[in-house]
């Protein structure tokens, strides 16, 4: 019990630093200009380019962060609907043909398809968080419909359907609880994979401009003068690694939660 109290806690500090960062830094301004790059002016020093690297912290988040959940969102909305219709339909060419054409992307390098569609619309984070969704729809999906088959073919969603509860009710009601727990476990490294995509890409340098203050993005840039600065690369690392560390700690605390009521009632 104290253990996984002490878990969460540091669970919401590793993830409300960056967040926090992500959200409302870009309202902060430093009052540094442009100086030499590599420099100790600053708090933090300077980067490649000149730039104050807290300022760069300060606005780099948004996209770092942003992207990564809004595909893992998008990711959600639309491989979760695929994965309930799949497991609650009475026809099996209904359930074949949502699931089937998503194993066609499962074999894909989802790194591969991501760098493609991020050299073809150049700089777009609208893009890269597009692919990012596209390529994770499959699992969730299969997650998902998995995770729903018991519970759409009981005897409570037949009992609903003769009490004529709508579609909605049913299955974002009574069925989407029974896949809060394999959510609640997949989130986490969903979450991670999102954020490890996101960044590979922009570290790549084939995803926004090199000039983005984009926490990746800064990494990529100026790992050459790691010796000479560090602070311009270990500060957006270390904001990402406690971002995903910390999520992490969160999924396993709201598993554990919803795995307690599920033993309560055995």
């Amino acid at each position: 019990m104290v253990r996984g109290r002490v878990s969460g806690v540091v669970g919401v500090g590793l993830v409300g630093v960056p967040v926090g960062v992500a959200v409302f830094g870009p309202l902060v301004r430093v009052g540094v200009g442009a100086g030499l790059p590599y420099a100790s002016d600053g708090v933090l020093g300077t980067d490649g380019l000149g730039r104050d690297v807290l300022q760069l912290l300060l606005v780099g988040g948004r996209t770092a962060l942003g992207m990564a959940i809004g595909a893992v969102v998008i990711a959600y909305v639309i491989g979760g609907l695929i994965g309930l219709v799949a497991a609650s339909t009475r026809h099996r060419w209904l359930d074949e043909g949502l699931i089937r054409p998503l194993d066609v992307l499962l074999p894909l390098p989802s790194l591969l398809v991501i760098s493609v569609v991020a050299v073809g619309w150049r700089a777009s984070a609208l893009a890269i968080t597009l692919a990012v969704a596209l390529v994770n729809v499959p699992t969730v999906a299969r997650l998902v419909r998995a995770a729903a088959l018991d519970a759409a073919s009981s005897p409570v969603v037949e009992a609903l359907r003769m009490q004529r509860e709508s579609w909605f009710a049913i299955h974002l009601g009574y069925v989407g609880r029974s896949v809060l727990a394999p959510v609640a476990a997949d989130l986490g490294t969903r979450i991670t994979l999102g954020v490890f995509l996101v960044a590979s890409v922009n570290f790549l340098g084939l995803g926004l401009s090199p000039t983005a203050p984009d926490w990746a993005v800064s990494i990529s840039r100026n790992r050459e003068g790691l010796l000479l600065q560090p602070w311009s690369v270990l500060a957006p690392a270390l904001l990402l690694v406690s971002f995903t560390l910390g999520f992490n700690l969160l999924a396993d605390r709201l598993l554990h939660h919803t795995r307690r009521p599920t033993e309560a009632t055995r």
